[in-house]
């Protein structure tokens, strides 16, 4: 038997010659993937590449689900009961534990309280949305002009940020919402009636929480700034603005994401300690951390009216935190890519 070895579109290929009369067996492509291939492959997305890390990261992966679950429950729920079912008190039934009618029981005033977490939920995740909102906003900017203009422009907008650092949260939250409380009236949404205290603590903990988002961002700027790219835009004759908004801060997109996956569940919590001291969202609107506030004088006689509300905070939480550390590793420009 004879072999002989051919070299074809720039590759080799081996060929094995049988005897007169079989024709001749040729072993191609039997290795794979071949070169052929692997050159014309599509390489991936940075979008791409995130998704597989993050797919890598169980306890990202379980706290996403989570997350959905949860949404699907405070969303879902509103289908199957009512915002005046939720609101419907009978003393009656007051107190009642979970049973087949009230799975989650009943509060002081005979409210169904599995009906309430629903709606709860819904204004608790708003908050958490959009005081992250609000911190992104002023954040983003402070720490963006601070870090692109530096000099006196720094100086002073870094003074006053650790100025506030300076200042326990807690006591900011406090002093605001006891003098603040009560200046806007209900109003309606969506076909819902809202108390006005919930646009108050949206911007409490909004305007609260921005300090740190603005001193990653100045970081990240003060770097960036000095790169190849941003000179180049300046020869070219773009605009401060434009090479902020255009050029930098897509560059920093990272940990602002990660950032901003974290506060949410800060402001979810925060809005529940300020609720649980009788400052935060009041009546009518219901909330996760008013629940707890109403069952404060019942810790012991009816565990069932903080237990479920507690549960769902400590359940939203942990998983907004477990995909907030997922995302912090996927979008490491520095992971490697197995």
């Amino acid at each position: 038997m004879q072999v002989q070895v051919r070299e074809i579109r720039s590759r080799f290929t081996l060929h094995v010659l049988r005897p007169t009369g079989t024709g001749m067996a040729t072993v191609t492509d039997v290795f794979s993937p071949t070169a052929e291939e692997t050159l014309t492959k599509e390489p991936l997305t940075p979008a791409q590449l995130a998704w597989r890390r993050f797919r890598r990261h169980k306890m990202a992966m379980f706290g996403l689900v989570l997350l959905a679950a949860l949404i699907v429950y405070v969303i879902g729920g509103a289908f199957v009961f009512s915002e005046e079912f939720a609101n419907f008190n009978d003393v009656g039934i007051k107190l009642l534990s979970p049973s087949a009618a009230h799975p989650f029981g009943t509060d002081a005033i005979g409210r169904d309280i599995l009906a309430r977490t629903v709606y709860g939920g819904q204004i608790s995740l708003i908050i958490g949305l959009a005081a992250v909102g609000v911190s992104l906003v002023v954040g983003v900017t402070v720490g963006a002009v601070s870090g692109y203009y530096g000099g006196w422009i720094d100086s002073i907008l870094m003074r006053f940020t650790e100025a506030l650092l300076c200042i326990p949260q807690l006591f900011l939250l406090i002093v605001a919402a006891k003098y603040l409380s009560g200046k806007i009236p209900n109003f309606e949404m969506f076909g819902r009636t809202f108390s006005g205290s919930v646009i108050i603590i949206i911007l409490i903990i909004g305007l609260d929480s921005w300090m740190y988002l603005a001193r990653i961002v100045r970081s990240q700027m003060l770097s960036l700034k000095e790169q190849e790219f941003v000179t180049a835009a300046h020869c070219t004759g773009t605009s401060n603005a434009a090479i902020i908004v255009t050029h930098i801060l897509p560059n920093t997109i990272a940990p602002i994401i990660v950032n901003a996956t974290l506060g949410v569940a800060n402001a979810i919590l925060t809005e529940a300690y300020i609720s649980f001291l009788g400052l935060g969202v009041r009546p009518p609107t219901a909330t996760w951390g008013n629940m707890l506030e109403n069952a404060n004088r019942y810790l012991e006689t009816a565990p069932w009216m903080w237990f479920f509300p507690g549960m769902l905070i400590l359940l939203t939480v942990l998983a907004i935190n477990f995909v907030g550390d997922g995302l912090r590793d996927a979008l490491d420009p520095r992971a490697m890519v197995e």
